[in-house]
This record gives structure tokens, sequence and C-alpha cells, in this order.
């Protein structure tokens, strides 16, 4: 049981533990694409202070990633998700506590509307993000060949105002 969690910006020194926990909690099941990352890759696609990461007994438990859902300026409005919590770390309330961080923190930088996309054969996932207000909008049907079968992509939201 995780005693104290600090929710704070991803550091440098934070890297090799975000790297390991990206390539060990994506799989079919969860992940259209399943490929494991360098550290470098890993710092090049989120750099330094650029996700929200969980501390909990001195370990990096999870990390939560949102950003602009596209480059057009009438799409600012909008962050889209990511989020990972390891396992050993799960059902201990951080993955809530990372996306709430995720509110505020989307919420000063002007953003209206949280949205991510889930596979439907994540049933976990969708249940814990349904638990934390966000709502289906729409399901691209057999969008993704993964683990032998075709799966829907599941596209969810949360408003912030």
């Amino acid at each position: 049981m995780a005693e104290q969690v600090i929710i704070r910006w991803s550091r440098a020194e934070d890297l090799p533990a975000l790297t390991a926990l990206n390539n060990s909690v994506w799989n079919e099941k969860n992940s259209p694409h399943v490929t494991p990352m360098t550290a470098a890759e890993y710092a090049e696609r989120s750099p330094p202070g650029s996700e929200l990461v969980a501390i909990a007994d001195g370990a990096v438990a999870g990390f939560i990633v949102f950003r602009s859902a596209s480059r057009m300026a009438s799409h600012a409005h909008v962050a889209e998700l990511a989020i990972a919590v390891h396992p050993a770390f799960q059902g201990l309330g951080i993955g809530r506590k990372l996306v709430e961080a995720a509110c505020v923190e989307a919420k000063a930088q002007g953003k209206r509307k949280l949205s991510l996309r889930v596979m439907a054969t994540n049933e976990k996932a969708i249940a814990f993000y349904e638990k934390l207000g966000f709502q289906v909008q729409g399901r691209l049907v057999e969008e993704f060949y993964a683990g032998g079968r075709y799966v829907d992509d599941i596209l969810m939201y949360k408003m912030l105002t």
C-alpha cells in the first residue's frame, strides 16, 4: 500500500523509471501499437516537465500525459490523455489522483475538454474512466486488429467547465 503519493511534473531523473513503466504496461489488450521505446525515444516524445508523475513510496508509480488534441487553433481547447499506473500500484487511487491533477493543470492551461481513446477490450480502464466522469462520445468499430481479433476503439471525454 502506498503511504504517500506525490503528483509532480516529470524530471530528467525519472526517465529510466518512466521508460520502464511505459514499456511494461502496454499490451495488445490496451494498445493498438505495442513497441518498446528506448530512454532516448521516450525523452523525445515526453521530455522532462511534459507529463505528471505519481511518486509513491519513493518510486514512479504512474504517469499521465495530456497534450493538445491537434495543432489547429480551433481545437486548442481540447487535451488528449494517456495514463499508465504500475501494476503494483493499481487499485490504490493513484490513477484517480493523476486524472484529477491533469484536470486541474489542463483547466489552468485553458483547456475545456479532456478526451481519450480506449480499446473496447480494456474493460477495466473503461470502468475507471466512467467512474471519474468520462462519457463515451463515439465508437470506431473494428478500428484495430490486435491479439488475433478486430477491436473497437472507444472515444471518451470529460468537460472541465
